[in-house]
């Protein structure tokens, strides 16, 4: 018998998969008629196959082991579900004799399926239809469809909101100073977004009689209100973070919690988790305090308003924002100097109108206030995982969940390194082995270079993913040997673990043995939500963004060249951002060739070239939003 091989499959939208041999550097192709039902990012058992086709290895699946999904997002029509996945390649068949009393969909309405039964791959899978969402194309349907394809809920269960609203009567009755230090009398305050509806951390600030200054980053105590083995801790850990789409939120936690009993809202007693430190204006921490506290936030400021009593030298708290503005320029000069990358790049943000629709594409921009709120929560984060790991030295019965982020894949860091020498800059490396510093100066070289974006796009890409472990290995981007998350407890379950494994120290309370396996479950779930979120956040985004240029097919653009491949040219419209494709079959003015080394296309006749970063005008030919794609032509 011949050997098989189990791992995940990658799977087209044209049904052909892709396999890679777990521990060997060998890529298996997998034609139509041997993905026996295989779909992306199923664990299968793979057969290798004594044939090769077109220099690539053949294979054959002989097992599916676990699905990855059986729910998809899609139109119905004529008793099928046309899947918006386009990774998805068989429609799904519903018969209605078998509907099991599920809702009755029209044709066009956008509904969530399940995949029932599907041994034959010759055929459709079969199906049932579990909720239907909307009418297609309308904006509520397609922002919901997002989230539903994702795998992630927008209600809460009954229990869940029962338990929520009951914590509001006990939080009335309780004593508030139990336990925990009263921080109510030194000044605190919160800066968020201006639309923020939950308040998840607060800063608070005292001037001490020798010139330090006493520095507080108080997070919401979430931990009071979602405990183990409850209804509430239980969706948590289902829904593993909170999404943020273009146009709403979908809450890890109800809306009892998240916007109010857990909401640092200015001008009232709240529950928090602190961390407090004796600093000066160097930015050297001489002391470190941990605990729970009761705070009350004197003011709400948004970034905005923060930002205008620095930059006009008068208005409330002067003097705290701008002595904290100053320990933030040199925590951020510290952690530069010691190699971490700065991978700040443009983003938008969409102005919709009361239908939904995309009227207005802003750019974000990232001032003094909103790196001032990221230093110190770094700075939280990286000293309670210092604190716990130097615990865990000493005591071995301590479990604990870092934030941790691998070093670059050795192929990618060659391939970035070219990438960027055919648009004449440099990265150092030594086969591939490079530091986080060698990245950090290739990326400021590019600064205010046409090809700062695609370059810093790039680096981003040629990454590994920062990930959540019980095992540390240090943060490669950041350059910290211990971090993790503290921060955002209601919106990142890791965040919820971090903070009761670090009270259940600080009260001397037990790890059990199997706790630590526990946690490490609970971390490699929590990093899987967070890219199934990051992809539904992403594809709201792509969606308006299309929408948006939809209104203007027809209209010219400045662009730039942000890919190149063997059939044209990928083109990134400056203002949204909005990426779209000119084909090579729509080039008629010469025959284009791709060039892999120039990472450009190439005119066979005239020599013309289009290569990575240049600035090129377009027009807008077609926007689909059913492919979520534009066609564009070079003018």
């Amino acid at each position: 018998m011949k050997n098989t091989f189990e791992g995940t499959i990658k799977v087209t939208g044209k049904g052909v998969g892709y396999f890679k041999i777990p521990d060997a550097d060998v890529d298996l192709e997998i034609q139509p008629e041997n993905i026996n039902t295989a779909l992306n990012g199923d664990t299968v058992r793979v057969e290798p196959l004594d044939k090769e086709l077109y220099g690539r290895k053949q294979a054959r699946v002989t097992d599916i082991v676990r699905r990855k999904k059986t729910h998809f997002v899609g139109v119905f029509d004529n008793g099928f579900v046309i899947p918006d996945d386009k990774r998805m390649y068989r429609d799904i068949f519903v018969d209605k004799s078998e509907a099991k009393g599920g809702p009755s969909a029209q044709a066009g309405d956008k509904v969530l399926s399940e995949i029932t039964e599907w041994t034959d791959p010759g055929k459709s899978p079969e199906g049932r239809i579990i909720r239907i969402i909307g009418r297609k194309g309308e904006h509520n349907t397609e922002m919901l469809g997002i989230v539903y394809e994702s795998g992630f809920e927008v209600d809460f269960p009954h229990e869940v909101e029962k338990e929520a609203a009951e914590w509001k009567e006990k939080w009335a009755k309780e004593d508030h100073l139990k336990d925990r230090k009263d921080f109510r009398d030194t000044t605190t305050f919160t800066i968020d977004p201006v639309d923020a509806k939950d308040f998840d951390d607060a800063i608070s600030f005292k001037k001490l009689e020798n010139g330090d200054y006493e520095i507080g980053i108080h997070i919401a105590d979430v931990s009071h209100f979602v405990q183990p083995k409850t209804a509430l801790d239980d969706e948590a850990v289902k829904r593993g973070t909170s999404i943020y789409l273009v146009d709403r939120t979908i809450p890890m936690l109800p809306e009892i919690l998240s916007n109010d009993l857990c909401s640092l809202n200015p001008n009232e007693d709240k529950y928090a988790f602190s961390a407090v430190f004796i600093m000066n204006l160097e930015g050297e921490v001489k002391e470190r305090w941990f605990g729970k506290t009761l705070i009350n936030s004197d003011k709400r400021f948004s970034y905005e308003e923060a930002q205008q009593v620095l930059d006009d030298g008068k208005g409330p708290f002067l003097e705290e924002l701008m002595t904290l503005n100053k320990i933030a320029y040199k925590l951020r000069e510290e952690k530069f100097k010691n190699g971490a990358i700065e991978f700040e790049t443009d983003e938008v943000k969409f102005v919709l109108d009361e239908s939904g629709k995309p009227v207005k594409v802003v750019r974000k921009i990232r001032k003094d206030t909103h790196k001032l709120i990221e230093d110190f929560m770094l700075l939280a984060n990286r000293e309670v995982a210092t604190h716990m790991h130097s615990v865990g030295k000493s005591n071995t019965k301590t479990a604990f969940v870092y934030r941790i982020h691998d070093s670059p894949d050795r192929d990618k860091i060659i391939n970035l390194a070219t990438f960027v020498k055919a648009l004449g800059f440099e990265l150092k490396h030594k086969d591939g082995e490079t530091t986080a510093e060698d990245i950090g100066k290739m990326i400021r070289s590019v600064e205010g270079s046409p090809a700062e974006a695609l370059v810093k796009t790039a680096a981003i890409r040629s990454m590994s993913k920062a990930i959540y472990s019980t095992s540390n290995i240090g943060h490669f981007g950041l350059a910290f040997e211990y971090y993790t998350h503290f921060t955002s407890p209601i919106r990142r379950y890791p965040d919820l673990m971090v903070h009761r494994l670090l009270y259940r120290y600080l009260t001397h309370g037990k790890i059990e043995a199997d706790e630590v396996a526990k946690y490490q479950r609970l971390s490699d779930e929590s990093s899987e939500r967070e890219l199934e979120a990051a992809e539904a956040e992403r594809a709201s985004i792509k969606y308006k963004q299309v929408e948006y240029m939809s209104g203007h097919v027809g209209q010219e653009f400045e662009a730039l060249v942000s890919g190149v491949s063997e059939w044209g040219v990928y083109v990134e419209e400056i203002e949204t951002k909005a990426e779209g494709m000119v084909r090579l079959k729509d080039m008629t003015d010469d025959f284009y060739e791709l060039n892999e080394k120039l990472y450009a296309i190439v005119g066979k006749r005239t020599g013309k070239k289009y290569s990575l970063g240049d600035k090129v005008k377009v027009k807008l030919m077609n926007a689909d939003l059913d492919r979520k794609t534009l066609d564009f032509a070079f003018i």
